[in-house]
């Protein structure tokens, strides 16, 4: 564990024998705001909302297992694994109650937290997710396909998803980056990642979670399109749907307006 200064903490938490990279940021006293990142992604995915959200939240961002600096146990894992890694986390920092702000696999995460473990969420924010793939054989020839040629074969079609064509040709530098933080992903972690998302089937989940909900939503999203997020927020008594230009890292894609829409939600 290191502290860098009385607002920043950075450090390794061992959950069941994986050890998770943390960093805290912002107030000591703030309310607290966990994130969680994409499949493929690390916490620095998260760099363009970090400044602002530090002013006035304590910012939790984690290196989901597999995936970043984090450990990579073999999998396949869950998404109870993946949430009960979420839960040992605010456990070790002595945090009660989160807002959760989950991206893609962040917000499958998530309505797993809202549902299983509501005591611990005060508000929920879901983007770019879904709470079910009816296709199960494109996941597993993912894992086959990755397992076989390597994460660096998937980058190139990974990009096209996370990014629309205009972003792509507007922003390479951002592009490169996100190709580099993907192409680092272990790829036994990155698999066992996609088998949890491939067995997961959040549907029956979703009544259960009373946290007030905001479910963000990229309509240039192909891999988890509008109509996900509708069905989300129909079964959440206390969700609302906004959506962005984007596609499926609309936090780097659209990086103000996805802050905004956050900070909008939180002072609701």
């Amino acid at each position: 564990m290191t502290k860098n200064h009385r607002d920043a903490w950075r450090g390794t938490v061992d959950v069941d024998n994986c050890l998770i990279r943390v960093a805290v940021d912002g107030p000591d006293k703030a309310p607290c705001l966990m994130l969680s990142n994409s499949l493929g992604c690390d916490l620095t995915m998260w760099n363009p909302q970090l400044a602002a959200f530090s002013k006035q939240l304590r910012v939790i961002r984690y290196d989901s297992r597999g995936h970043g600096k984090s450990e990579a146990p073999q999998g396949p894992y869950s998404m109870e694994r993946l949430g009960r890694d979420a839960v040992a986390v605010l456990d070790h920092l002595g945090i009660d109650k989160t807002t959760w702000c989950g991206l893609s696999m962040g917000g499958m995460v998530g309505q797993w937290l809202g549902a299983n473990a509501p005591s611990r969420i005060d508000k929920l924010i879901l983007s770019n997710t879904t709470c079910y793939y009816a296709d199960k054989q494109h996941w597993t020839s993912r894992i086959d396909f990755v397992r076989s040629h390597g994460i660096q074969a998937i980058a190139a079609s990974s990009m096209e998803r996370w990014f629309s064509s205009g972003f792509r040709e507007r922003e390479p530098a951002t592009v490169a980056l996100a190709t580099k933080m993907l192409t680092a992903t272990n790829s036994e972690g990155y698999v066992a990642c996609c088998a949890a998302i491939r067995d997961m089937d959040h549907r029956a989940l979703l009544s259960n979670i009373k946290a007030p909900t905001l479910i963000i939503a990229g309509l240039l999203d192909a891999a988890t399109p509008l109509g996900m997020h509708e069905f989300i927020r129909s079964q959440i008594a206390a969700a609302k749907l906004t959506t962005l230009n984007a596609a499926h890292l609309s936090n780097i894609e659209q990086p103000e307006a996805y802050t905004d829409a956050v900070l909008q939600f939180l002072r609701d």
